[in-house]
Parts: C-alpha cells; structure tokens; sequence
C-alpha cells in the first residue's frame, strides 16, 4: 500500500506539472519539456552502461541530440530561420563519422544506438512543443492527448486487474491482458468524447478517431519500452520518479503516441 500511495502522490504531481506547463503557453511548455528531454537523454546513455558489447559515446550524443531539438523548436518558433534544418542531415550523419575514430568494437551497433536514441526522444519532445503551439483554449490538443494516454493506462490497469485472464503479450509483459486492454480502450474513447465538448466545434470526429489512434498506440509504447528493459535486463529506466522508476518509464507510451497524433493531426486538418 505504500508503494501505491507513493506512486499515486508521483502521479499526481507528475499530471500536474505537465497539464500547468501545456496550459501556461510557450515559455512554460518548452522549459517543462527540455527539463524532461534533457532528463531523458541522460537515462536513455545509462541504460547500457552494463552492456559490454555497447560504447555509446554519451557525451557528444547528448550535445547533438540537444542541438537536433533546438533547432527544430528555434525554426518552428520563428526565432531562426527554417533554413537551418538543412542542418539536421548532416548532425545525424556526424554519427557515423565520429565511429571512424572511435575505434570502437562494434561500430554498427554504437551508430545504430545513437540513431536509436535521437529518433526515440528528439521527435517526440519537440512535437509537443510543436502541436502545443497549435492549441488554443478551445482546442487544447497536447492536454487532449496526454489526457487519453493516461485514461487508456488507469483504464486498462484497473480493467485488467478486475478481469484480466487472457494473457496480450506474455513474452514482454506477463501483467498485460486482452481484457484490461479492450477495457482500456472503450474507456478511452469515452474521454475522447468527453473531450470533443471541449474542444471547437465539429471536434466529436477529431477526438474519437484521435482515442483509437492513441489507445493502442500506447499500448505499444509501454510494451516496447519493457521490450527494451528486458532485453537490457533492467527493471526501470531510473530513479527520478519515487514509485514510477525514470522519465522513460513515464513517459514510454506518450514517445511512441505523440507522432501518430501528430500524423493524426495534420491529416485531420489537411482533408
């Protein structure tokens, strides 16, 4: 019971944080965020530092990933110009360079981390600055968002462990079942209804599609993040977050949903 009261205070804590920062316009978001991002970055180096066989260069792919998503949100904010994302290319690329005089073991495997970490964590971080800053008060689309990731995770937790008897993917998550899942699902789409009232008007098909896209693709998230965790032979991604282990931890279904929202997102606008 501790441990839950813990991780519920956590929790709550954690919700708050990020709803007030979304709220509070620009300034607040991307502070909240790049603390995140950074944090992030720092966990993502120090989950292989037990693996012999990986020699990630930790501290120019920290430098390169911070440079990546300053100039994404730079050009998006119109404080540089969008000339300088032809930059990007030749950032990422600087990988493989560096490995030329590394002289590591296994090259392939160290760029392929590398590259690994930069899509993992740069593009979703700065997408949520990114489709914040399409937002309005009557459209609050981040809030929306992380308002159905973590429906769909309280929903299938409490649907699961109320019903669940057929395992989803005991392999890399022995807790998850179908019932909890389906549960989580259902419930999800209800709070994207909810939210469609919110929203502008004509939102109801937005925010509906928007929930079936989000429920299970955060269901994938968590299940990669614990296929990593399990693969590395670790239990958490760190220590950060009393009662829910690191930033990776809590926030491994939002990285794998914020770009098929985004996608979502500018489908829904451009048709």
């Amino acid at each position: 019971m501790s441990n839950i009261l813990l991780r519920a205070i956590t929790g709550f804590f954690f919700v708050v944080l990020v709803i007030a920062s979304l709220w509070f316009g620009t300034i607040p978001t991307v502070i909240v965020s790049t603390i995140f991002f950074v944090l992030g970055l720092i966990e993502f180096t120090s989950i292989f530092k037990h693996m012999k066989q990986i020699q990630l260069f930790k501290n120019y792919f920290i430098f390169i990933s911070i440079i990546l998503y300053t100039i994404i949100i730079l050009a998006y904010l119109n404080y540089i110009d969008f000339v300088f994302l032809s930059i990007i290319p030749l950032l990422i690329f600087s990988f493989f360079l560096v490995e030329l005089w590394r002289k590591k073991e296994n090259p392939i495997l160290n760029i392929g981390i590398h590259l690994l970490g930069v899509f993992y964590l740069v593009l979703p971080f700065s997408l949520i600055i990114i489709l914040n800053e399409e937002s309005t008060e009557r459209n609050p689309l981040v809030i929306g968002m992380f308002l159905l990731i973590w429906s769909n995770d309280t929903f299938a937790y409490l649907s699961g462990r109320f019903f669940g008897k057929t395992k989803l993917f005991e392999r890399i998550s022995p807790k998850k079942t179908w019932e909890g899942t389906i549960g989580g699902i259902l419930l999800t789409m209800i709070i994207g209804f909810l939210i469609s009232f919110w929203g502008d008007n004509n939102d109801f098909d937005f925010w509906l599609i928007a929930a079936l896209i989000v429920a299970p693709a955060a269901i994938f998230g968590d299940l990669i993040e614990s296929l990593f965790k399990r693969s590395l032979n670790i239990k958490d991604s760190g220590t950060i977050l009393p009662g829910h282990g690191g930033i990776l931890d809590r926030f491994d279904a939002a990285i794998f949903t914020i770009p098929f929202f985004y996608s979502w997102f500018i489908i829904y606008n451009y048709f």
